[in-house]
């Protein structure tokens, strides 16, 4: 009788275990491919932050002067770290998802029992991997160009986090719905690289016209880099606290409907 009573229990516990494999593997997967093509992973985001440096930081750096207070270089850096973290955070999990698609092993994901949200999940976290590698690299080459001092390094840590999860899991409906390799470029190329540029990584808002700011409040980013920004700065155009609570809005209604998608079968039982 007790063995009876105990094997829902013992069946609940195995399968615990079995998701928790399932999802580490996602993840150590995810992290072993951009170790092992670092040299396209994680390399160019550093040298593309050499020459924004060396170009922006340095040339016209000198014109611009002091910007929000402070020096232009330290002024840009958490920019152009945050806008490193969005582009390979975004760019990992559609790579690797819509790969799973081409390559037919998607089939062994949805088999498995693994539950849909941590099969999201898992992809997530690997975008947040790359992210944070990345992040890391381009705050070395930040620190040879400039001095970075951190304000609020709880803040700087969370604003990290909620960004690479929103636009990983961004990345992950980009790649549910994508059909061909042109369809994973497009989005990153005429979408999010102009959401970057204009987001308040290079200036700030209190620069431009007053119809430009108004609009530039509709960009995403900018609320994005300027939480980052306050974290090491202390200074923001934005309201910070409206800011970090978009960033959670967004994570979840994300989340939420890349779960929902999966469910579906969108974009991959066509």
């Amino acid at each position: 009788m007790s063995a009876v009573a105990e094997s829902p229990l013992a069946a609940r516990t195995d399968m615990n275990a079995v998701r928790w494999v399932g999802f580490r593997t996602i993840v150590i997967r995810e992290y072993g491919r951009i170790i092992r093509i670092w040299g396209q992973t994680i390399v160019p985001s550093a040298v593309t932050a050499v020459l924004y440096f060396a170009i922006f930081g340095s040339l016209i750096g000198r014109r611009v002067g002091v910007m929000g207070g402070f020096d232009y270089k330290q002024f840009i850096a958490p920019g152009l770290i945050m806008m490193s973290v969005i582009t390979n955070s975004y760019g990992n999990v559609v790579a690797s998802f819509f790969g799973a698609k081409f390559g037919k092993h998607i089939e062994e994901l949805l088999v498995s029992p693994l539950p849909n949200w941590l099969i999201v999940a898992g992809y997530a976290v690997g975008g947040v991997v790359r992210g944070l590698l990345v992040g890391a690299a381009v705050t070395a080459v930040s620190l040879v160009f400039t001095h970075l001092h951190v304000e609020h390094p709880l803040l700087v840590i969370v604003a990290l986090l909620l960004t690479s999860v929103t636009f990983g899991l961004a990345g992950f409906l980009n790649a549910l719905f994508a059909k061909n390799f042109d369809q994973v470029n497009f989005i990153p190329a005429f979408v999010l690289t102009p959401l970057t540029y204009f987001g308040g990584v290079f200036y700030s808002i209190e620069l431009l016209p007053q119809w430009a700011r108004q609009l530039s409040f509709v960009n995403p980013v900018l609320y994005m880099v300027n939480a980052f920004r306050y974290g090491f700065l202390g200074v923001s155009d934005v309201h910070v606290g409206g800011a970090f609570a978009l960033m959670a809005l967004a994570a979840v209604v994300l989340f939420s409907a890349c779960v929902f998608l999966m469910g579906r079968g969108a974009g991959i039982r066509e």
